[in-house]
């Protein structure tokens, strides 16, 4: 017998296994899936897929449970994740995991974890500002070019996507465990003590800025992202160092937000690269 084959098996006689929707933590995690309101009222969120799962695991420890479709369970890097966390495993039939939301079946594991809160300690010398984006495939892609990018941390609005709903931690890709998130944040009060610390907030606007390659991004800086119809809030626009727009030459009006956000943070990047800034190596 292949030695996979016989390690499957071997975990499959003993992981804890339900078969009915009935089951607390299958309702629970049914509900966490399905409802924003239940994800923000229990303060937990739902992690889809082994590579997720496997990156909370190794920056952010075990999950509260692992539930897994008896398909998936022939995938090594699932077989892995239930062998470390055997005692938070439930394995389910397959039609069975299919039913607890609209998960594609192909995920075939997810994990319910403790959702962050509060403040996070560290740095702000490179920050990101999200006012009341509503798209969570937008807010996860900025949210990952903002890893990708070495951003200290990302700051969202009181009326800014769930940052960790399902939608946003699949387009992230794993970028959550790799920055601080601060949610429901007061932007134009944190902008303002951030301007009077020596920071330098820069509002991405689609007209009447300076353009993005002129203006000094690099030091201490801050860059806000506004809602994709409405932009910046008057607020938080008053409150702004400088206001930047992307050069267009090729006659669009618009980027999306993502787009946009991913072009100003690596000229950041950029520019503190040029200017030989150690955390920009």
């Amino acid at each position: 017998m292949q030695p996979r084959i016989a390690a499957s098996l071997s975990l499959s006689a003993t992981v804890q296994r339900v078969t009915s929707l009935h089951n607390s933590r299958l309702r629970e995690a049914g509900r966490l899936v399905a409802s924003a309101r239940d994800r923000r009222k229990a303060g937990k969120c739902v992690i889809e897929g082994e590579h997720l799962i496997t990156v909370y695991a190794e920056r952010m420890g075990a999950p509260q449970v692992l539930i897994v479709s008896e398909d998936a369970l022939q995938r090594p890097p699932v077989a892995a994740l239930c062998h470390q966390f055997l005692d938070l495993t439930v394995v389910v039939p397959t039609p069975v995991f299919a039913a607890l939301a609209a998960l594609p079946v192909g995920v075939g594991v997810i994990a319910v974890v403790p959702t962050p809160r509060g403040p996070v300690a560290g740095s702000s010398d490179f920050c990101v500002l999200l006012e009341d984006l509503q798209d969570p495939g937008n807010v996860g892609s900025i949210l990952r070019t903002a890893a990708a990018a070495g951003v200290d941390r990302v700051l969202l609005s009181k009326h800014c996507a769930f940052a960790w709903s399902p939608k946003v931690l699949r387009a992230g890709q794993g970028a959550h465990f790799l920055l601080a998130i601060e949610e429901a944040v007061d932007l134009p009060a944190w902008a303002a003590a951030f301007s009077d610390g020596g920071g330098r907030v820069a509002a991405a606007v689609v007209k009447g800025g300076s353009t993005l390659f002129d203006a000094p991004l690099s030091g201490r800086v801050a860059i806000a992202i506004g809602n994709e119809g409405g932009g910046l809030s008057q607020a938080l626009e008053a409150m702004v160092s400088t206001r930047i727009s992307i050069p267009m030459p090729g006659g669009m009006e618009s980027l999306n937000a993502a787009a946009a956000a991913a072009i100003c943070v690596f000229e950041c990047v950029r520019q503190r690269l040029a200017a030989g800034e150690p955390s920009a190596a």
